[in-house]
């Protein structure tokens, strides 16, 4: 299961892991970001031990989605060593997900 990350606990868990971290920007009431969940709990499992898998719901979370410029839901930031590179807007297939973290690895 994926770790859900706030304000509070973001940068220990995302900027500080020694993997590389995707991130989920989502809400409870976006339709798409419904649509790609099951695409990253999916992940959490198949890449645990290589890489953190997490969502931020930014309802909850407004101080990381205000951070990193999340405008639109969902969106997906790739971080390595403690820094976004790579970014995803909007749902799109597993494997657009895949591929962007597996060149990190």
């Amino acid at each position: 299961m994926a770790l859900h990350v706030n304000d509070t606990n973001f940068d220990e868990i995302v900027i500080n892991s020694d993997k590389p971290v995707m991130v989920d920007f989502w809400a409870e009431w976006c339709g798409p970001c419904r649509m790609i969940a099951p695409f990253v709990e999916e992940m959490s499992t198949e890449f645990e031990g290589k890489a953190v898998i997490v969502k931020c719901d930014v309802d909850s979370s407004p101080g990381v989605a205000q951070r990193f410029g999340i405008r639109n839901i969902p969106t997906t930031l790739f971080f390595k060593d403690g820094n976004v590179v790579d970014k995803q807007v909007g749902a799109v297939p597993k494997t657009n997900f895949v591929s962007k973290l597996e060149i990190l690895l």
